[in-house]
């Protein structure tokens, strides 16, 4: 849940929007939107630390160094499935289908053994709704299988990788803001140091007022009785 734990840190911490947006993920225009409430949805903010991702000295770290990049904790070793039918729910084997469409329709490229194991299906499931002869095709529709909890990002990623390095492909990469990452990166830098700016003159210009004020009220003043 990165958006959650962007969140969290832009709420409890000082580490600047270009850490955690790389940390978390996103792009910075993202943070920056969660920071401001512009977002979209509004997110309930996700602790890191209590989900043992990061140690709060990494945290600190962060905080004195803006050009530090946080490191997330190692994780416990991924449990390595044995050869077999992969096992899924009895709630989410309704969903396969969606998941198998999905994969057929935004990576062709994936074999069907490749999807038999990643999805835990038969060939003859897949071929029969990549044909449009499934018995239920009327109510099959695409679904992204991670979000139907039919295997992880990281394992649908691999697979699509994997694919394209074997067939001498380009993996597809998201580059449409690339050009103007840099740019917007260094304006909302200026942005936020500006407010920080004006935010410590205004700080120091209360404090100035709460003293001098202090001072006129103060019995024991040698400024006593003077307009």
């Amino acid at each position: 849940m990165p958006h959650a734990t962007a969140s969290w840190l832009v709420d409890n911490s000082a580490l600047s929007f270009d850490q955690i947006a790389e940390f978390c993920g996103l792009h910075i225009l993202e943070v920056q939107a969660i920071a401001d409430d512009t977002a979209s949805i509004k997110y309930t903010g996700r602790d890191p630390v209590r989900a043992h991702e990061i140690t709060m000295d990494e945290i600190h770290k962060g905080e004195s160094n803006p050009d530090y990049r946080l490191k997330m904790l190692k994780g416990p070793e991924p449990v390595r499935r044995t050869k077999g039918p992969r096992y899924t729910p009895v709630s989410k084997r309704q969903d396969k289908p969606d998941g198998i469409a999905w994969i057929l329709r935004n990576h062709p490229e994936v074999s069907d053994g490749a999807i038999g194991k990643l999805i835990g299906t038969t060939r003859t499931t897949i071929a029969a709704i990549r044909d449009r002869t499934h018995w239920n095709i009327s109510n099959i529709t695409p679904k992204d299988p991670v979000t139907l909890g039919l295997c992880s990002q990281r394992e649908l990623d691999a697979l699509v990788a994997k694919t394209a390095k074997k067939l001498g492909i380009e993996a597809p990469t998201d580059s449409r803001l690339d050009g103007d990452r840099e740019a917007l990166i260094e304006e909302l830098r200026r942005e936020r140091q500006e407010t920080l700016r004006r935010a410590e003159e205004a700080l120091k210009a209360e404090t100035d007022l709460i003293s001098a004020t202090a001072t006129i009220l103060d019995p024991f003043s040698s400024n006593k009785g003077e307009v």
